[in-house]
């Protein structure tokens, strides 16, 4: 065997040792399933084997499947299609998409008592494999998880796990379990009943054989005579007051947009009223589906490939030295700042925290403070780490204090006066081989390069916040940004542990630009008369987490009017639309709305309850359409497809270099849309020349800003698609 070790003891129990070769955590894949599938049939045959023991070689259990796996399964269906047809090809994923489940059945099946001793993290197909075994023993490992988080990459849980949870726990905790997809600790898993016991890990395996020689039994609970399922039968009482709002439910949190979170109700609905084997079948069918589905190929893409390429490295320059970074310098505690210094020192990496006093730089260090103290009592972190990540942030107003930094991050307010400020204070201390990084939103990098010491170390790193929750982080290239500058950028990022995307330097960069024309849209459907709620509700309807005026009351109303007024400036009057103009004029300048930040915007927030909506915005409207005789599917439309043809500008112009980027850069830097897997995938999935049909459509009837750019146009003409004609690796130009 090659994954797995076999060692049967004098009691006659089998201790099965999961530990892949030449990976630093088991998954699964075709070759683990096969081998696996052997270890049952030689278990359950061997009349000396009175149970077995599944443990693993390594630090966590499992970290599920392996992903590129189930890509291999769509383009053999692909494949099969072409060659035979959708039937036959149908049924060839049916059949090797649910072999994993077929195996952990035929272990539960077995008539030999298994035991899974986790010894740490268990995710996915992982932790279905210890589901599937009669007793569950974990390590009391604090670093420990234990979940089923494949929704979160357009799949669900589809080697048993959504017919073994729907029938160890009440049918809404459930549901509420899968459609979720968090982990949990240990602990908790054990009160869910997820797990049997939790116990030292030297004691782990001897816990699980112990058990074993307890006369533990071979047989799951739904495979006993008189089990009842923990929520009530589908149609009883219990279940009547479950199914209805678990719908309603489902509903509003997905607006449907996610076919595997539909899959899941349906497999649990349907599975509960059949017995066990045709349960699992049930599963295995919607499984098959949703695996060949455009939104989970394009959400395993971005969210699982894409990412892990980012997260390693995808982007640094070949060739540069790695860098060691033990201090940084952040000036600048205001927000931002003091959240930039948050997730440093959490990193282990220490702190000089600069602002224009001891007061201001203290109250950013008691931002972290804030964070750890609520971490401690929630049991998440312990108050000596907390102490010691508190102790690695040093609050001053003093510039001397960045002596001996390996890079500076300034993050004051946005101004450019401002900025040249400190950073020329910063630079007289540190000197001009540091790297200086700029953390802003709008401002063009290279402009502020222009005033460093050496704009071939200047570089932007623009956090989005909050900073401790929001894993993107945008890094942009000035015009005379070398790469050494760009690695030790990189390396910082992933020393933080968030996820970058590399950019050129242009008005609002990647993010700030294409956000702007959501928000923009919404600005001008009010203009037209669109009720406000109606933009809103269609806003998370598209699948965006929040409408476009809450999101521009989030950002602040007043930052739109000035970049608005800058853009206009820069650019001239053509470049604005002045029905956005005259709008944010009405609400910056003559009522003083500036959003969130002062209490009102496009939202009142009152000091208890939640916010509402303005109802003076319907004053604001010269035109009052009728709701009832508004597309929807339009509305829906224009907020999403503005954003992709934003995308594709900024992808010509070569503001963006690398499909990956777009697209991950979107659902995690401003929450497009993720079940279409990002700006260019949504494109992909659509087709480029239906796309293009449809911005000239909306060119026609609404302006220029939909007009398809000169690439879409060049795409949609040859059938190309951004992953075909660009895909990574690709060196083919844009234009």
């Amino acid at each position: 065997m090659t994954n797995f070790k076999l060692d049967v003891d004098g009691d006659g129990i089998a201790l099965v040792t999961w530990d892949m070769p030449g990976r630093s955590m088991n998954v699964i894949d075709f070759s683990v399933i096969d081998e696996l599938e052997s270890v049952v049939d030689k278990i359950a045959s061997d009349a000396a084997i009175k149970g077995a023991v599944i443990t693993s070689g390594k630090d966590a259990f499992g970290g599920g499947a392996d992903l590129t796996m189930l890509e291999k399964q769509r383009s053999d269906y692909e494949a099969t299609l072409k060659a035979s047809g959708e039937e036959a090809a149908a049924k060839m994923v049916f059949e090797k998409s649910r072999k994993l489940s077929q195996v952990y059945r035929k272990l539960e099946t077995s008539g030999k008592p298994w035991v899974a001793a986790l010894n740490g993290t268990a995710m996915g197909g992982c932790f279905e494999f210890a589901l599937a075994c009669h007793y569950r023993v974990a390590s009391d490992n604090p670093k420990t998880r234990l979940g089923l988080p494949e929704i979160k990459v357009g799949l669900f849980p589809g080697a048993g796990g959504t017919q073994r949870i729907a029938r160890m726990m009440s049918t809404a905790d459930a549901l509420q379990f899968l459609l979720k997809g968090n982990a949990v600790a240990a602990d908790r898993a054990k009160t869910m009943k997820l797990i049997d016991t939790i116990v030292s890990a030297a004691d782990l395996v001897k816990a699980a054989k112990d058990w074993i020689k307890a006369g533990g039994k071979a047989k799951q609970p739904w495979d006993t005579d008189g089990f009842k399922l923990p929520g009530g039968l589908v149609w009883s009482k219990m279940g009547m007051m479950t199914w209805p709002a678990a719908n309603a439910l489902y509903r509003k949190e997905t607006n449907d947009n996610y076919p595997a979170a539909r899959a899941i109700m349906s497999a649990v609905f349907e599975g509960l009223q059949v017995p066990f084997d045709t349960a699992l079948r049930i599963e295995s069918r919607y499984f098959a589906k949703i695996v060949r589905s455009p939104e989970a190929a394009a959400m395993i893409r971005s969210l699982f490939v894409s990412m892990q390429d980012l997260n390693k490295g995808a982007r640094r320059p070949e060739g540069a030295a790695a860098s060691s970074l033990k201090k940084i310098g952040v000036l600048g505690a205001g927000l931002m700042g003091a959240g930039i210094a948050y997730v440093t020192a959490q990193a282990g990496i220490e702190v000089v925290l600069i602002d224009r006093d001891q007061e201001a730089a203290d109250k950013g260090k008691a931002y972290s403070a804030k964070l750890l103290a609520d971490s401690v009592k929630k049991g998440r972190a312990k108050q000596a780490d907390a102490d010691a990540v508190l102790a690695r942030i040093t609050p001053t107003p003093d510039y001397e204090k960045l002596k001996g930094v390996d890079m500076v991050i300034e993050a004051v307010f946005e101004d450019r006066t401002v900025k040249a400020e400190a950073t020329a204070k910063a630079q007289a201390v540190i000197g001009d081989k540091v790297v200086f990084g700029s953390n802003t939103s709008t401002l063009p990098i290279t402009s502020l390069a222009a005033g460093s010491m050496d704009p071939k170390n200047f570089i932007g790193v623009h956090f989005f916040s909050p900073v401790d929750k929001m894993m993107l982080v945008e890094i942009i290239m000035g015009e005379k940004t070398a790469d050494p500058a760009l690695a030790v950028a990189l390396d910082y990022v992933r020393a933080i542990k968030k996820t970058p995307i590399v950019v050129n330097d242009s008005r609002g960069f990647y993010t700030s630009r294409v956000v702007g024309t959501y928000i923009r849209e919404g600005h001008l459907m009010l203009t037209e008369g669109v009720p406000a709620a109606m933009i809103e509700n269609v806003g998370r309807m598209a699948g965006m987490p929040v409408g476009p005026l809450s999101l521009n009351d989030e950002v602040a109303v007043d930052l739109a009017w000035k970049i608005l007024k800058a853009t206009e400036t820069d650019l001239g009057a053509q470049a604005i639309d002045p029905r956005q103009k005259a709008l944010l004029e009405e609400m910056v300048e003559k009522r003083g709305r500036y959003g969130r930040k002062n209490g009102k915007g496009f939202y009142d927030y009152p000091a208890s309850g939640p916010k509402r909506l303005w109802p003076g915005l319907a004053d604001l409207q010269k035109t009052k359409l009728d709701p009832d005789t508004i597309d929807v599917a339009e509305l829906k439309a224009r907020l999403l497809a503005i954003q992709a043809l934003e995308t594709a500008r900024c992808f010509e112009e070569g503001v963006l270099t690398d499909v990956r980027e777009a697209d991950v850069g979107s659902i995690l830097g401003f929450g497009y849309a993720p079940y279409s897997g990002g700006t260019l995938s949504y494109i992909d999935m659509m087709g480029t020349a239906k796309f293009v049909a449809l911005c000239q459509s909306l060119a026609q009837k609404y302006g220029d800003r939909f007009a398809p750019n000169p690439l879409l146009l060049d795409m949609a003409k040859t059938g190309d698609t951004f992953y075909g004609r660009f895909a990574p690796g690709k060196r083919k130009a844009a234009a």
